[in-house]
């Protein structure tokens, strides 16, 4: 017996997500926040966490975290919160309890891998529809796809990864109104966009919003919430596993929760940095920059490949999205001195 006589098609069809080793590197392909803790918070925090019963399963609710979230993330009355093992798990809870036989999930594309992953990992049909050429979003070509499709559940990254756009608000409001099904807008780069469709929850009766602490400085460990009405997070919370967010996780994000100007600020120091790296990679030859308001920026170049592995044998670590996206390259905002040398070896590299 093979796993080919077992396993499903699709599922054989599939391709497991890639995390390069980054050992040694200067790493800018995850969009991570390049800022540690200052050394002060870090002790505390230490001491926090050495209070946690390991020994223990984790509270199953964390009521104290999700007021937390709730009070700092500006959560609208009435609205409910589920908590996640990132956001990946959030995406994946959604489509599984929305998978009926021949239920179909949209998205715009290029968009975050994940979308498409988890519906054929559920049984869910995946409908990408194509961005036009600069990435830009053609609402009224979505909506026209979806009357043919009808999904039970779209997504919609806002901003979008990996191409950094922040569609039109009132353009992801169209498709919420026009849309037959549950529409997650997924805003894990909130914190460099500046714009949120949080405050407009209790206007859309089929609207839910995923979040991620991640990229504000907290990727390790691991926390997405999902937030909407509770008739919705009542049924996803049916399809979260018992005891999904760890006490470690509970007790770091509550703490940080308390310290949460230390992470805007170095979200704040990003974005202005986002700009400068911008205009550095725009003044490179043949580099092609698309606007970005995330913490990354795409660029297209002439030989995305030959580029990705000199900036490798020069240490340095970004995307690859060939051949997603035709000969582009993902980078991630570093500190100063990290896009210091992403600019010298990209000079290199072409």
């Amino acid at each position: 017996m093979k796993p080919e006589d077992l396993v499903r098609p699709e599922i054989l069809a599939l391709k497991a997500y890639p995390v390069p080793a980054a050992e040694g590197m200067v790493k800018l392909d995850a969009m991570e926040n390049p800022y540690t803790l200052p050394e002060e918070l870090r002790r505390e925090l230490a001491a926090v966490l050495a209070r946690v019963d390991v020994n223990r399963y984790p509270t199953p609710t964390p009521q104290k975290l999700i007021d937390a979230l709730a009070r700092r993330m500006n959560v609208p009355r009435g609205m409910r919160l589920l908590l996640g093992n990132g956001s990946d798990e959030l995406i994946q809870i959604a489509i599984t309890a929305l998978a009926r036989p021949g239920a179909v999930a949209m998205y715009p594309a290029p968009t975050f891998v994940m979308y498409q992953m988890s519906a054929t990992f559920a049984g869910m049909k995946p409908v990408a529809v194509p961005l036009r050429e600069d990435f830009s979003f053609d609402a009224d070509a979505f909506i026209a796809r979806m009357k043919a499709e009808k999904p039970a559940l779209v997504f919609i990254a806002y901003p979008n990864n990996p191409t950094g756009v922040l569609y039109p608000e009132e353009d992801v409001a169209k498709v919420i109104r026009a849309c037959p099904g549950l529409v997650v807008v997924d805003e894990a780069y909130h914190a460099f966009a500046g714009k949120s469709f949080m405050p407009r929850l209790p206007e859309f009766s089929n609207l839910i919003i995923i979040r991620t602490v991640s990229k504000l400085g907290l990727a390790g460990i691991r926390l997405g919430y999902m937030v909407g009405r509770p008739e919705w997070v009542e049924q996803f919370d049916k399809v979260r596993p018992p005891y999904n967010v760890s006490g470690l996780t509970q007790a770091a994000a509550l703490f940080m929760l308390d310290k949460l100007e230390v992470l805007e600020a170095q979200a704040a120091r990003i974005r202005a940095d986002r700009a400068g790296l911008g205009t550095a990679l725009a003044a490179l030859k043949g580099v092609t920059v698309f606007p970005s308001e995330a913490n990354f920026i795409l660029v297209r170049v002439p030989d995305a490949d030959a580029a990705f592995q000199s900036l490798k044998e020069q240490k340095v670590l970004i995307k690859n999205l060939h051949p997603g996206l035709r000969n582009c390259l993902r980078v991630t905002v570093g500190t100063p001195d990290e896009n210091r040398i992403l600019l010298t070896a990209l000079r290199e590299a072409l």
